[in-house]
């Protein structure tokens, strides 16, 4: 960092939920410009932040009064198109900016001076006098790149022995580098698959968009088991070709959850030969540094990521692609609340790139872009190859009841056998973790629910634990009711899918069985595992959560068993019946993705509901025209605004006093409706008191202008705190 000297004005954002910029002085000869770290003192403290702007207007604050920057850190700036996000995604959310730079800047070690290590180049001459393992070495090589032992041995699959020796015998020469070892760059030289007929008119569309260096957002459907990241690849193969003088380009992709993606993350290295830059939460502080500090470089040219990926510091980002884009978890429900496939389209937008939108059951929103013409549309209709689609039927529950304690009907144990009696495999689908979802007194009727929350508690009976799902709180099963001391009388009540993996092994013994729930799976090396083993048939029956929903190939699974279809059609959601039919569809594609036929049967209560009825026919459209309609009518999203304001405190009746006084003086006009102040479905929640309320407007209305007016007008108490959701998807 540089020295101090005689000093002007600027304005600094640090990554703090401050509702603006800072004044500082800087040394007019120190070289700043805007998006350049700075370290300031703020309070005592010395913090890093970001120049937002050079030679601002004069403020109130006389420059006698203002702190001097303390240094410049020697770092690309941030791009003005991530700038200029910021700022948007801050004055849409209503977050403040320094909350939505924190996420830009979430490394703690980005700012520390990298450490010299030692690196390896292969020097070798003539690769016939190598021994077998050597020779793979030196096929693996990428140039002359420079690698750690660790990294050789895993580029090409040998054993640090043999490294070590090369090392010895010269065929590895040392270099010292500063900072982490580079990612490898993708091989553009590799043969890309036969594409089918709508694959290649989808992928020639997609790569006149790249090459035209502009924003256009796609939604790219297709049925699933069309190839639709076949047809990307391809699109990001084209952006990896384009240049640039200042950096090499760049492209991101999102996917719903990074842990769940090992078959994708292989069928990229198998199309570019290389693994791309992986972004998540789960990462080690030194894999973050690494890989923020490979992107803000220009050297990551490849990113899947998570959510947060968005905020990654791309130099010259050329093409965003949103895989699953229908997925409900890319939006963030803490913090800063966003939506990550819709903020996608923006962060494309500041970029001028394109963006695509993929999904098999693509969500109402993006489907109303996408007839309006707004989004261009592709769609492949077919599954790629041999496989067709499965056979789909529904098993009415009230026809075909299971016995008591039991939650298979007989046409689907049926089913089972005749299908392990063929030698496939069976997938049986419930979305719920544990092995219970409530217990029950016997003798009294008490249910065990979490002293933090309004919630019951779930069982997990392989661990002999209670656990809140909410707010992570367990304890071991009583053997007495804590409410009336009833001894042995607590029962199990409802299904989870634990409980269907005992009824299954009661039914088919000799099996092999595996349950797929995030709770049963630490981290992503074991979901790769899992994953690998039932790809190799190793496991004849799997019983899993909506997680084996993200686009899983498995060649001999046939059947798909979905034990309870109604699951999630029940409350006041406005989307759940459209979240339904979107995991159904989804867990339906899992079946006959090979040459084998596939055969799909949901149990029901319900038969002619229309998420049902949808599933059965095949005809989605007359489904989704329906939800639109409603949509319509009820002023809903996309045809609506919506917003939620969310109060929550560990002094209920301060809470209540507050979501009183708002409720006075709430807008009130004919395009703007608040509905509440009522107790949230989850009204006490990690030990916080909660009341919502639910803003409805029109579509052309301002709704952040709205909020603000009325909530920042307000004095709120200092013990409660406010939350805005601008585009809720839960309503929890």
């Amino acid at each position: 960092m540089t020295g101090l000297f005689p000093a002007r004005r600027l304005q600094v954002l640090l990554p703090l939920p401050l509702q603006g910029v800072l004044d500082y002085l800087a040394p007019a000869e120190m070289p700043l410009r805007r998006g350049d770290f700075v370290s300031v003192p703020l309070s005592g403290r010395i913090l890093q932040g970001v120049v937002w702007a050079l030679d601002p207007p004069p403020s109130e604050v006389p420059e006698n009064k203002l702190k001097q920057v303390l240094g410049r850190f020697e770092l690309p700036a941030l791009p003005e198109s991530l700038l200029t996000f910021i700022d948007w995604v801050a004055a849409y959310t209503l977050s403040p900016p320094g909350a939505v730079l924190k996420m830009a800047i979430s490394v703690p070690r980005a700012f520390q001076t990298p450490k010299m290590r030692t690196l390896y180049r292969l020097a070798v001459d003539n690769p016939d006098e190598l021994t077998p393992a050597r020779r793979k070495v030196w096929a693996a090589a990428l140039g002359d790149m420079a690698l750690s032992l660790k990294d050789w041995a895993e580029l090409a699959g040998v054993g640090e022995g043999t490294l070590r020796g090369m090392r010895e015998a010269g065929q590895l020469q040392p270099v010292e580098v500063a900072g982490d070892a580079p990612f490898p760059e993708p091989d553009l030289r590799l043969t890309a698959p036969v594409l089918s007929r709508e694959q290649a008119e989808a992928a020639r569309h997609f790569r006149d968009l790249v090459r035209a260096h502009r924003f256009r957002a796609s939604l790219l459907e297709g049925v699933t088991g069309a190839g639709k990241t076949e047809v990307y690849f391809e699109a990001i193969h084209e952006a990896l070709q384009q240049k640039n003088k200042d950096s090499p380009s760049q492209v991101l992709v999102l996917v719903p959850e990074i842990a769940l993606t090992a078959q994708w993350l292989d069928r990229f290295r198998d199309r570019f030969g290389v693994a791309p830059v992986v972004w998540h939460s789960g990462l080690t502080p030194a894999q973050r540094r690494r890989a923020w500090w490979a992107v803000i470089r220009g050297q990551a040219r490849v990113v899947v990521g998570a959510r947060s990926a968005l905020f990654l510091p791309f130099q010259n980002l050329m093409l965003v692609v949103v895989d699953e884009e229908h997925s409900p978890t890319y939006k963030q429900e803490d913090g800063v609340m966003y939506h990550g496939r819709d903020m996608a389209v923006v962060r494309a937008h500041q970029a001028a790139c394109p963006v695509i939108l993929a999904s098999a059951t693509p969500s109402l929103e993006t489907l109303v872009n996408a007839e309006s013409g707004k989004y261009d549309w592709l769609y492949l209709g077919e599954r790629h190859g041999v496989a067709e689609l499965p056979d789909m039927t529904a098993i009415d529950m009230r026809a075909h009841p299971p016995a008591r304690g039991e939650w298979l009907s007989a046409p689907l144990r049926e089913a089972v056998a005749e299908t392990l009696k063929r030698g496939e495999q069976v997938l049986l689908y419930l979305n719920r973790r544990g092995y219970a979802p409530l217990t029950l007194c016997r003798a009294c009727g008490h249910r065990l629910d979490c002293p933090h929350c309004s919630a019951w508690l779930v069982e997990h009976k392989k661990q002999g634990r209670l656990q809140c799902h909410h707010c992570g709180y367990s304890q071991h099963r009583p053997r007495n009711c804590p409410a009336c001391g009833a001894e042995d009388r607590l029962i199990p009540w409802g299904p989870g899918v634990e409980r269907v993996a005992e009824e299954v092994h009661g039914l088919f013994p000799e099996a092999r069985l595996t349950v797929m729930a995030s709770d049963e799976l630490a981290g992503p090396g074991e979901i790769r595992e899992m994953v690998e083993s039932i790809a190799r048939h190793e496991v004849d029956v799997i019983i899993g959560t909506q997680i084996v929903t993200k686009g899983y190939h498995f060649p001999d699974l046939t059947l798909v068993g979905v034990v309870d279809a109604d699951l999630g059609l029940a409350g006041g959601d406005p989307r759940a019946a459209e979240r339904t039919w979107q995991q159904l569809e989804q867990v339906a594609g899992r079946a006959g993705r090979a040459e084998k036929p596939g055969k799909v049967l949901f149990q029901t209560h319900m038969p002619d509901h229309p998420v049902i009825r949808a599933l059965i026919s095949g005809d989605r459209n007359a489904f989704l025209e329906q939800e639109a309609e409603e949509r319509e009518h009820q002023r809903m999203p996309p045809y609506g605004r919506l917003a939620a304001v969310i109060l929550s405190g560990t002094d209920h009746q301060a809470v209540l006093r507050l979501a009183r006084h708002l409720a006075q003086g709430a807008p009130r006009s004919g395009d703007v409706m608040i509905l509440g102040p009522a107790p949230a479905p989850l009204s006490y929640l990690r030990g916080r008191h909660r009341y919502r309320f639910l803003v409805k407007a029109g579509k052309t209305v301002n709704i952040q202008n709205v909020l603000k007016n009325w909530l920042f007008s307000t004095r709120l108490d200092g013990g409660v705190r406010v939350q805005v959701d601008i585009d809720p998807i839960s309503f929890f």
